[in-house]
């Protein structure tokens, strides 16, 4: 058996299967049964469909153990609701949530949600004002804040409810805007979801403002050598995951006569789960996990339950599944203080 200084985890992309309430289900539940850490959602807004933060509030319920990790927008959506949202993800699962911040110039998203397209530079400076804003708002309430004080009718003690001043900084591309806060729900059971942004917003989004990043290459032998460059502009202490496409062979069919439809920006795998199993086996040895985007969802997660993740485990590729787990906690995460906290309590000590 292969040995792994540090194991590595497995997500999955659910978007194939679709909007509808029972192909989600199934599709999630058949992620949790094959022992994916993670489940993530693509969001492409349109009229009538269900968007990714939606479906991930669907999936909480339903779900024990897999982090439910949706897209979200920043350059076409108001902080302040993206920020309320995720913490109440946090809550319907438990603490397994998670976010992708992405930045969309793509003018049919605008227009989904009626604002005026974002390109250009202005796209990052959305991105990390967003993720900036909604860290602020998940510190705003402190984790004691709700008393429940049956005796004097109080359900909040007010003085651990905290403004959070956002401005939009100097030379902000975009509309600027301000968050006066506190947020309108306590603070999220993880204190802050974890954060991950695609490697191509590192630079207008901080490295020390995120918690994973997303990495692709246009080929899959470049791929882990894409993973340690990035690795090393962000430091340790960022989760590097690496993004793949798949197809497998299945159902007496070759992958390359399944007709896939990739990402041409991304890196692929076409082949069998024994080819795919030594190609993860190598990544993780680089990357702290990776992303799935199957070709066909139910018929490449059947080969990649069956097949590939029992034999990852066995060879020690994986870390386990842990019941009631977050999904800070799989990234080797501490639970953070509220920013605030500390400094009232700073206040307290100086009588101010």
């Amino acid at each position: 058996m292969s040995t792994f200084e540090k194991p590595g985890f497995l997500a999955i992309e659910l978007d194939g299967a679709g909007w509808d309430g029972a192909d989600l289900a199934r599709a999630v539940l058949a992620a949790e049964s094959a022992g994916f850490h993670a489940a993530t959602f693509t969001d492409a807004p349109a009229p009538g469909r269900a968007n990714a933060l939606q479906r991930a509030a669907f999936a909480g319920p339903v779900t024990h153990t897999i982090a439910l990790v949706p897209e979200v927008d920043t350059a076409h959506t108001e902080p302040f609701h993206v920020s309320t949202q995720l913490a109440s993800l946090d809550y319907v699962s438990g603490g397994r949530a998670g976010w992708i911040a992405t930045a969309s110039d793509a003018s049919g998203a605008a227009a989904a949600v009626g604002r005026v397209s974002v390109t250009g530079e202005a796209l990052g400076q959305e991105a990390a004002a967003s993720i900036e804003v909604s860290r602020r708002l998940w510190d705003s309430w402190e984790d004691d804040a709700v008393i429940r004080d049956v005796a004097t009718g109080r359900y909040i003690d007010v003085d651990k409810l905290h403004y959070v001043d956002f401005q939009t900084p100097a030379g902000f591309s975009g509309a600027g805007y301000s968050v006066k806060g506190p947020s309108i729900i306590p603070r999220p059971l993880q204190g802050q979801l974890p954060v991950l942004v695609p490697a191509s917003l590192l630079g207008d989004v901080p490295a020390d403002a995120v918690d994973a990043v997303l990495v692709s290459a246009p080929a899959a032998e470049l791929l882990a050598a894409e993973v340690r460059d990035v690795r090393a502009r962000v430091g340790a202490s960022v989760a590097v995951i690496a993004e793949l496409d798949v197809v497998l062979d299945a159902r007496g069919q070759a992958a390359a006569a399944r007709d896939a439809a990739f990402d041409g920006g991304r890196a692929a795998f076409a082949g069998s789960a024994a080819g795919l199993t030594d190609f993860l086996s190598d990544l993780l040895r680089a990357a702290d996990g990776v992303r799935l985007h199957p070709a066909s969802l139910f018929v490449d997660l059947e080969e990649l339950g069956r097949l590939v993740l029992p034999e990852l485990r066995r060879r020690g590729a994986l870390r386990p599944v842990v019941q009631d787990g977050t999904f800070r906690g799989l990234l080797g995460l501490e639970r953070p203080a509220s920013r605030y906290a500390t400094v009232s309590a700073a206040a307290a000590g100086t009588g101010k």
